[in-house]
Order: C-alpha cells, then structure tokens, then sequence
C-alpha cells in the first residue's frame, strides 16, 4: 500500500466534507474491493474516510417499501427475517454472495456504489426499480447504474440508503465462478402489477443491464416459456478466461428461465 491519511468521522456532514474537499480522498465500507486495489497498489488516494460510524445500517419495511441502510452487511440482508417475508429474493441474492467472511464486512451501499459489473446488487436494484438516496438526493436506479464502475454519484456524495419496492414475486439466479462466487450471469426478475423488469449482471461489458425484449414478453406471461425463443445478441457481451461472450449470451437466457421459474 502507499501511505495515505485515515479519518474516521462521526457525523454525515464531517463524512461529505472530507470527500469532497480533496478529489483524492476515497470512502471506506466495507473494503471488499477496496482493501485488495488498495494492496495491489491499484489506487493511491490522499485520504480514506471510514463510513462505519455514521448509523447507516439497518432495514426497515414501511408500507410497501424496504429500505436498507448503505453500510448494511450482505450477511445482515441475507439472515433478515423482515425482508425474507417481504423480497425473500434479495435476502437469496446477498446469501449467495462471496463467502462467510465477505459477507460480515461487504456492504450494499458499497456494492452499488463500486458498480462492479460482476456485482449482484446492481441487477436488484435495477429489476426491483429501487431507489438509491444521498447526502444530497434521491436517485432512481435506472439511472444510477452509467457503465463499467461508473455511477452517477459526484464527487463526495455518499449512498446512505436503498429503497426497494415490494414486488408481487422476484427471484435471483446466477451461474457462479466456482472460486470467487462472482456471477458469470446472473439474473434478477421482479413483477410488479404494471410491469416485469429483468436485470441481467455479469454478462454485460458495460455492467448490469435491463433486457428489454425479455420484460416486454414476461409482462404479457409471466412464465418461463414466455421467453423461450429470446436471444441475446452476444455484441457487448463480456468475453475472458471463464467464459465467452457467446456462452455468456446463451446464458442470459437460461438463468433469465430458471430466475423466472423460482419466482
């Protein structure tokens, strides 16, 4: 690592005001992606503002809507009884992320915020239509999510927490890397009584993604042979060592099917 400051601040505003006074400065939330750049010297920033003292954890359900604080562990997702009775396919979605020891320290407002296009809480967010709120305003997930790693967060606004609607059924289903439990795809659908959204992550060279063509038939049958028949053009497809944008582009369809059928 290289040397940097570390401040710990009590309060929101103290947080926002070290963040966005100097433009090197990072936020800290769980480090699950940021302690390891910051080990393989892939980020040097003058200043690390820790978030783990501003109270913004917890889940609560009001009405027809969960909200979840930003610095809520994935572990705290996954075991909440409130939001298995409520979206039990995001409490199945933040169980299956990483490892026990991930799961105790990753946060979801760090996962949204990092956009990593591998992540799983970008295709919640995006298939549940939620709402990401910051020291500054209310960001609807449709256009929070702007490419690779790339948000629509400024400089120095910190995600405080995530508004999901309830929906009348959702699932998650993601063909796992066998090491890292990242998604090779991963899919999450949600129906609501006007519309069914379908986010697809892991596939997408420019990170998550709603399939359009996929929403448009579930809305007309919500069910698995609905979509039979749907391709997903493999341009803009990622492409590595685990999997081709081809096979990544045959994927969409069958998780898209099994997330559908879950549901």
């Amino acid at each position: 690592m290289y040397d940097f400051a570390y401040a710990k601040p009590a309060s929101l505003a103290d947080a926002v005001s070290l963040l966005s006074s100097d433009p090197e400065a990072k936020a800290l939330a769980g480090g699950q992606t940021f302690i390891p750049v910051l080990k393989q010297r892939l980020n040097r920033p003058s200043l690390v503002v820790d978030l783990a003292k501003l109270g913004l954890s917890g889940i609560t359900v009001s009405g027809e809507t969960v909200t979840i604080g930003a610095t809520t562990t994935h572990a705290a997702v996954a075991n909440s009884a409130a939001l298995q009775a409520t979206i039990p396919g995001l409490a199945y979605l933040a169980s299956l992320i990483g490892d026990a020891a991930v799961r105790h320290r990753g946060t979801i407002g760090g996962s949204l915020a990092n956009n990593d296009p591998a992540a799983c809480y970008p295709a919640a967010a995006l298939a549940l239509n939620a709402k990401i709120t910051t020291d500054r305003r209310t960001i609807e997930a449709d256009h929070f999510f702007q490419g690779m790693f790339i948000t629509a967060l400024g400089q120095g606004e910190i995600i405080t927490s995530i508004a999901f609607p309830v929906p009348q059924a959702a699932a998650y289903e993601k063909f796992r890397n066998p090491a890292s439990r990242y998604p090779i795809v991963g899919v999450f659908v949600g129906r609501f009584p006007d519309a069914v959204r379908l986010a697809v992550t892991g596939a997408g060279q420019s990170g998550v993604f709603r399939h359009k063509e996929m929403e448009q038939a579930l809305s007309a049958s919500f069910s698995p042979d609905a979509i039979t028949g749907i391709t997903t053009p493999a341009d803009g497809m990622n492409s590595d060592i685990h999997a081709s944008a081809e096979y990544r582009a045959h994927l969409v369809g069958v998780i898209a099917k099994r997330a559908v059928a879950k549901a």
